[in-house]
């Protein structure tokens, strides 16, 4: 094969899961193909029951291998990377992708699935995502179908995926719960330097480690900057907080980045809006960006859920 192959498969038992993944794994390992399981505990525990100890599969945790989705990819394509360069003519993986019924956040998670369909189109990887339909929410269902190009409608049937739509995912703007209080800054057209300044006298009560601090203050000033350069005015800054975690939210009048991947891979276009983003993408403990009746706004957020 040539590029990857993204398909899904959708279960609802455990012996679902079993009878799509089983197979899927032994047929690479009897093609002596790269093999990876990325899947939670209760499901890589299920394989590892039936497959047996000493096949060859390498198991990477679910929880690491899938921490935000700007460091899965960047952990996928140095992985493909590796294999390939070693000859590899094929891999495989199963993963699981966290989603709410995981009690993840779903928007940078669907906008991971739209992605990787460019990402890791250079490689010949074949990645089967499975969702569980007791778990997983009616609308993370519906993007599931438009992300996918393939779907296993059963086990060891392979098809086209007629309910796929090339593209980014649709982004579904989502407050946080803290934003149902008023902001603790808010300021129009700000210069990032007095975002810095504001942003920096207001966490000084609320406890973050040294890093989370340095990465609030840094998406805030990252974010306002690309508003200022890349977006509509009036650029909206507003920042909430509690005990132990900061919202920070930018909202403009533009369409936004028109880059499917912008945030979820390195960009070397100094112009652009892409190396910013992919790093708050990789130091914030959410990202999410999109277009609501208010306009185009991302949205970060620091620290631990009180």
């Amino acid at each position: 094969m040539t590029g990857f192959f993204h398909e899904t498969a959708f279960y609802g038992s455990d012996d679902g899961f079993l009878a799509h993944a089983v197979p899927f794994v032994e047929a690479g390992l009897r093609a002596a193909e790269p093999t990876v399981v990325a899947c939670g505990e209760q499901n890589a525990g299920l394989l590892r029951g039936a497959l047996g100890s000493g096949t060859g599969v390498m198991y990477l945790p679910g929880a690491d291998q899938y921490a935000r989705p700007s460091e899965a990819i960047a952990n996928y394509r140095a992985l493909f990377a590796e294999h390939t360069v070693s000859g590899a003519r094929q891999m495989r993986v199963v993963g699981d992708v966290p989603h709410p019924g995981t009690g993840a956040p779903w928007d940078w998670w669907a906008r991971y699935e739209a992605a990787v369909n460019l990402a890791y189109a250079e490689f010949p990887v074949w990645g089967l995502c499975p969702y569980d339909t007791r778990t997983t929410p009616a609308d993370v269902l519906a993007d599931v179908v438009r992300t996918h190009p393939n779907i296993a409608t059963a086990p060891g049937e392979h098809e086209v995926n007629p309910g796929y739509r090339e593209g980014p995912a649709a982004s579904r703007q989502v407050p946080d719960v803290l934003e149902q209080s008023a902001p603790l800054i808010e300021m129009v057209d700000p210069s990032a330097g007095a975002v810095r300044e504001a942003v920096g006298t207001a966490i000084e009560t609320i406890s973050l480690s040294e890093d989370d601090a340095h990465d609030v203050v840094y998406a805030a000033s990252e974010i306002v900057t690309n508003g200022l350069t890349h977006g509509v005015a009036p650029v909206r800054f507003r920042l909430w907080a509690d005990e132990a975690r900061v919202v920070v939210a930018v909202t403009d009048h533009g369409p936004g980045p028109s880059d499917p991947l912008v945030g979820l891979m390195p960009t070397t276009e100094t112009l652009s809006a892409g190396l910013g983003l992919w790093i708050l993408h990789r130091t914030c403990d959410y990202v999410s960006m999109g277009r609501d009746a208010d306009g185009f706004t991302v949205r970060a957020s620091v620290g631990s859920q009180s």
